[in-house]
């Protein structure tokens, strides 16, 4: 038996139900199409990314707050990995270009809250949202990184940067079917840079993704569990949710105490 139509999901829902609502905050799933160790999926960044936004809105419309979650965009910048085969690339000036384009359509229509849920550690959309306040600045443009929403160390021996421990077993959750077995999974050790100041994180560099790892993975995913995943997500979903209806419920005019 197939579901029932979710009315937030704007991807599921119709302009006879649509034009007669008055959504409060857009939400955008933001992923990217690449390489996670040999274990897991190409799109699970697009996968997590859908999943939160999606979960979290439910528990939001059930409480009466007007969200709508917009189709996900299932690339990012990934810029360090060209020559991995098949990860697909978005250039930042491409996701501005995105961007400005879906901010003046809900500036058009009075939907002054956008949020984006990014999956993708590439993606950076603070310096976008900063020149989008300048051409929109009726629209509040803001982006979480949902993994960075609760502590991992709690939940996780070692979380992983990259299809480790911590994506893995979201994806266990997630997406069992489309995850293989560990016992098929890589390492993720990672080879660090040679030079003090990138391999203590005060200077700031791209990453050679094909010189840092052998199975394009970044943390070891041995110790996942669907279990460990779906008690992160909990947490992660309801803080999100939170999140969207506290920003539903406040008055742009009066963002300050």
């Amino acid at each position: 038996m197939e579901s029932k139509i979710r009315p937030y999901i704007l991807a599921e829902t119709n302009w006879k139900f649509v034009k007669n609502e008055n959504f409060k905050v857009a939400v955008l799933p933001w992923g990217a199409t690449e390489a996670h160790n040999y274990h897991l999926p190409y799109a699970t960044d697009n996968f997590q990314a859908t999943y939160i936004a999606e979960e979290a809105a439910k528990i939001v419309w059930e409480n009466n707050e007007k969200v709508i979650v917009l189709p996900t965009i299932p690339f990012g910048v990934n810029t360090g990995q060209m020559d991995i085969s098949l990860c697909i690339n978005m250039n930042p000036s491409t996701q501005y270009a995105i961007l400005k384009d879906i901010v003046q359509v809900l500036n058009n229509q009075n939907i002054e809250k956008l949020v984006i849920v990014n999956s993708h550690g590439g993606n950076n959309f603070k310096q976008i949202i900063r020149e989008l306040s300048l051409e929109f600045p009726k629209v509040f443009i803001c982006s979480l990184n949902w993994w960075q929403v609760e502590n991992a160390n709690k939940y996780f021996e070692t979380p992983g940067d990259h299809a480790g421990e911590l994506e893995t077993s979201v994806m266990l959750h997630i997406k069992p079917n489309l995850t293989l077995p560990l016992e098929q999974a890589g390492n993720g050790n990672e080879k660090k840079f040679k030079i003090v100041g990138l391999r203590e994180g005060w200077v700031s560099a791209q990453r050679q993704w094909g010189k840092i790892s052998n199975d394009t993975g970044v943390g070891n995913p041995q110790k996942a569990t669907k279990e460990k995943g779906a008690k992160f997500l909990k947490i992660v979903t309801q803080k999100v949710a939170n999140f969207l209806e506290e920003l539903s419920k406040t008055d742009l005019d009066k963002m300050y105490e």
